[in-house]
């Protein structure tokens, strides 16, 4: 409920039993146009929805609305179609009964798009699974499935139903949807074969012929062109700017298909739809003879009893039979249709299910020229509009009974004086009509309106030109009738009556049709129809039949109502120029429902308690005396209210809106005590929560330090014992109790050595003094005096650690060895290489092979020869070759001729022999050739080159060929 009365001035009453003028028809439209201008289409009148249709899309369909909707009490919220469906819904599952919402107004007043949200809001809202979303995926798409079939587009509507339709939703126990059945009723087969002019035929012809794929219009013969086709241009509009015939074409493939129709139904059913002999599989002089010849049973004297004669049609029976034969192929197909859907729809479970129906059919039509399917379709909906006054009544008369409130009687129009005049026995007009069609003789149209004169003629809601009065008269023609139905007066023309509502078709069209070899048409023509002689009943009284079995089927649910209204006649967004076309009954006293107050004690305990002192902020005592206490309070006449046992009754609506005013008035000083109170209660916490969080903060950080300063210490004292423990075990071999002692010392030397270093590396006695940690150390830099920036692959060779020895303590010669490393020897004639093992001591160098000594080379002489070749990285690992020759001048009794060996560890070698011989400058490096004496008088050579592999061998000069991965370099001395 709008909560001011500004917002009432503007947008209007939400429901107009709070209308204070709630029986006056000016009043009623006046809320209405002040609704429509603030796109608010909706309006309640009770539980009743009234809907105006805007002609446009509004911004109120989305499932974000549906939510907003979904287990929201029914008043809570501006009235929409989803708050009736979705308070269908829950009250359906809460009392587990059936209940149904019937959809009544004009022809395009919307009755076709409100039943479609109510569909799309079932499929949202209830629960899903994978069998739930099948079925309801079927229900919401045998709409548009229907709707090509079944409308049209008329004077009043561009998608008209043109047939009516009342589906059954089944639901299980849980509220999900899972079947579902449609009835439908007299569809208007006579537009297959004649459309008024604007009008157009069924939907599907023209999705058919404009969308149909290039392949099936092939095959079904079709052009894609409608003006091709004299069904489909009769009323010249075969374009219409609202529909997309084209997409519209591709949603049916796309529905039929979710529907379960295989790809041979649907062709069949295109073949239904645009019928030529060839795809009938009807041969065409069979065809052709069931159009133009009638089968007749011989039974003169002259021919044999029972001998069949075909007689033939004159040009008019033969248009009559073609027209009759096609209207019966599609009416019949329909019905096929409408079958088959329900097959796809029909729920597998036995148990006991829950149904909400779902009521869409013709709205009540009024054109320039009114005929037989307009009177079918208008006195449908007199039945309709005297079913709902009687449930409305009937509801209002029991609650007010149960109440214990006195009925008193209102004045509205009862249309059960309309209904009697179309339907009584012997004299309704729908008696004389079929008297008419069936009597003997030559009756017409116009007999049928001479006999309407004669017995009916005097009723204050029939009218013809003959009985009318001078002025009327002038307004009628003579082949004319005119009913005052509840909507408004409407003129019929008798025209077509009889035909129509005959609607025969030849027996012989029937056996042409049984022999065609199209699916649908053989089931829809079956072998096993009787050809009885008696005629068929009428469409009239089929169609009054069908409609007394919809009443049982609706006066066995509970109903809900969705009036829709046009705004205007020219189907224009924005417009409003409505016409009344209700008459609905308003009690006289409004019952306050549950939004407002509901039941007494939603009244005294709920809502209004806090606007008198005794029953707030608690009443202890019973509703009934709450509510006396709180309208004693507010000061109520005792004409404005009534006492229920459990309601309370208002009987003007401004007696409401001033409580409703006051309570809103009481609901902000009570939400500014309540907000200062709150606040008072939010900012105490929160300073009662800071001192806390304060306190613990202090506890938690003196706890942190008091932590770290025993962690502190705890490390101290652990790093210091650690200091002694290195320093006591500083001379024994590297372990964990010395490592980070050892790693102190040498980083403490290179600190002082970076601010005490030599001017020249070779100023031995001008270096710091090393720990022996350092030693290692100290022979690299030495090595780097050497070797840096002369070889090549020095950074990468030296970075590896120097050791004391490559060699383990058993193959040493005796503790005074100094250094040893395995080498190869290469004999000085052949090249042949031998394992050997350099050591060196601080007097000479050996040659050992197993232990055995093979040469000794004193370091005390300074006149003697040694020629050594040393790689820099080991064969297996594919290094390079370079070349180190170390050459002494020794006595001629020694001279044997220079050594020629490898060696994998050559700076370390090196760097060794330099410091233990005292001869770092004799060492040099050169590239290409090493020449070294094989004995006194013979030289031999040594060759370096790159190559792909690494590699030693004697070359075909007889020199020995190094072969490495990089340029070549070599070391000599």
């Amino acid at each position: 409920m709008e909560a001011s009365l500004t917002a009432r001035d503007r947008v209007g009453i939400q429901d107009f039993v709070l209308l204070d003028a709630h029986t006056s028809e000016t009043a009623f439209l006046d809320n209405l146009r002040k609704r429509f201008h603030e796109n608010l289409i909706y309006t309640y009148i009770g539980t009743l929805l009234v809907s105006v249709n805007p002609y446009r899309e509004l911004d109120m369909y989305s499932k974000k609305q549906m939510d907003t909707y979904m287990g929201v009490n029914f008043f809570e919220l501006p009235p929409h179609i989803y708050a009736l469906a979705d308070n269908v819904f829950r009250t359906m599952l809460s009392e587990c009964n059936n209940h149904f919402i019937l959809i009544s107004g004009e022809s395009g007043a919307g009755k076709t798009e409100a039943s479609k949200k109510v569909l799309q809001f079932y499929a949202v809202s209830c629960p899903s699974t994978k069998v739930l979303n099948n079925v309801r995926d079927r229900l919401v798409l045998s709409n548009p499935v229907l709707e090509a079939f079944g409308n049209a587009k008329t004077l009043k509507n561009d998608n008209s139903s043109r047939f009516g339709k009342y589906m059954d939703i089944q639901f299980d126990h849980q509220g999900g949807a899972v079947g579902g059945h449609i009835l439908s009723y007299l569809l208007e087969k006579s537009r297959v074969v004649h459309q008024n002019h604007g009008e157009r035929n069924f939907h599907i012809f023209y999705q058919l012929v404009e969308g149909g794929e290039e392949d099936l219009l092939r095959w079904l013969g079709l052009e894609r062109n409608c003006q091709n086709y004299n069904y489909l241009v009769q009323g010249n509009c075969t374009k219409v700017s609202s529909i997309n015939d084209k997409n519209d074409w591709k949603t049916v493939r796309k529905a039929l298909s979710v529907i379960d129709f295989s790809e041979g139904d649907t062709e069949n059913l295109s073949v239904c739809s645009s019928s030529v002999f060839q795809l009938l599989g009807i041969p065409a002089q069979v065809l052709q003879q069931g159009l133009t010849h009638r089968k007749i049973e011989a039974k003169t004297e002259e021919v044999i009893y029972g001998t069949t004669v075909f007689s033939p049609f004159s040009v008019d029976h033969a248009v009559y039979a073609r027209d009759a034969l096609a209207k019966a192929i599609y009416g019949r197909t329909f019905n096929w249709l409408v079958n088959r859907i329900n097959e796809s729809l029909a729920n597998k479970d036995s148990s006991r299910k829950t149904v909400i129906g779902l009521l869409d059919i013709y709205g009540f039509e009024v054109f320039n020229v009114n005929s037989f399917e307009q009177f079918c379709i208008n006195y449908c909906n007199e039945k309709l509009q005297q079913l709902f006054i009687e449930l409305t009544l009937k509801s209002e008369q029991e609650e007010y009974k149960l109440e214990g409130i006195e009925w008193e009687p209102v004045p509205y129009f009862n249309n059960k004086i309309i209904c009697d005049l179309v339907e009584a026995k012997h004299k309704g007009i729908i008696s004389l009509l079929d008297e008419e069609c069936l009597r003997p003789g030559e009756a017409t149209d116009l007999t049928f309106l001479e006999k309407m004169e004669e017995k009916i003629g005097g009723h204050p809601h029939f009218v013809t030109h003959k009985l009318a009065d001078q002025k009327t008269r002038k307004t009628l023609e003579r082949g004319d009738f005119r009913l005052l139905h509840y909507a408004g007066e409407v003129t019929y023309c008798v025209v077509g009556f009889l035909d129509k509502n005959n609607d025969l078709l030849y027996r012989n069209g029937k056996e042409v049709m049984r022999q065609s070899k199209n699916t649908i048409i053989r089931l829809c023509f079956p072998s096993t129809e009787p050809d009885s002689k008696r005629r068929p009943e009428t469409v009239v009284t089929q169609f009054k039949s069908s409609l007394v079995g919809l009443t049982d089927i609706l006066l066995s649910k509970e109903p809900w109502y969705v009036r829709c209204i046009k705004p205007n006649e020219a189907k224009q967004p924005g417009e409003v120029l409505i016409k009344n076309r209700f008459s609905i009954p308003i009690p006289v006293y409004n019952e306050i429902k549950i939004i407002i107050c509901g039941t007494l004690k939603l009244f005294c305990s709920c809502r209004y308690k806090p606007l008198c002192p005794d029953t707030w902020p608690n009443w202890r005592g019973t509703a009934a005396e709450g509510v006396r206490c709180l309208i004693k309070y507010l000061g109520y006449r005792s004409d404005e209210y009534k006492m229920g046992r459990t309601k309370i009754f208002i009987r003007h609506p401004k007696t409401l809106f001033a409580t409703e005013d006051a309570f809103q008035v009481c609901k902000h000083k009570l939400a500014t005590r309540i907000q200062a109170k709150y606040k008072g209660y939010r900012v105490k916490g929160d300073f009662q929560k800071q001192r806390e969080a304060a306190t613990k903060i202090e506890n938690c950080w003196r706890g942190l330090m008091a932590r770290k300063e025993r962690e502190k210490r705890a490390w101290a004292v652990k790093v210091i014992k650690k200091f002694i423990k290195g320093f006591m075990t500083r001379n024994q071999p590297a372990c964990i109790d010395n490592s980070e002692y050892l790693a102190y010392v040498r980083q403490n030397y290179l600190t002082r050595l970076k601010e005490n270093l030599p001017k020249t590396v070779l100023e031995k006695d001008a270096w710091l003094t090393p720990p022996p940690i350092m030693q290692e150390l100290q022979l690299k830099v030495q090595a780097s005096s050497m070797f840096k920036g002369k070889k090549e692959n020095y950074p990468f060779s030296v970075c590896r650690p120097f050791l004391d020895t490559r060699i383990g303590k058993t193959a040493q010669l005796h503790n005074y060895t100094t250094y040893s490393v395995p080498v190869v020897k290469y004999d000085r004639n052949g090249f042949r290489p031998r394992l050997r093992q350099l050591i060196f001591t601080l007097e000479a160098a050996y040659l050992v092979e197993e232990a055995k000594i093979k040469q000794r080379i004193e370091f005390i002489y300074n006149l003697w020869v040694m020629g050594v070749i040393f790689p820099w990285r080991c064969f297996p690992w594919g290094s390079l070759f370079h070349g180190v020759s170390l050459q002494y001048l020794t006595p001629p009794l020694f001279f044997q001729g220079d050594l020629v060996l490898q060696c994998d560890y050559l700076f370390e070698a090196l760097t060794k022999l330099s410091v233990i011989a005292n001869k770092q400058n004799c060492i040099r490096v050169v590239q290409g050739s090493v020449r070294f004496d094989i004995q006194p008088g013979r030289e031999g050579f040594v060759d370096f080159k790159s190559g792909q592999e690494s590699m030693v061998y004697r070359a075909k000069n007889g020199h020995l060929m190094v072969v490495s991965v990089s340029r070549r370099t070599s070391v000599t001395n």
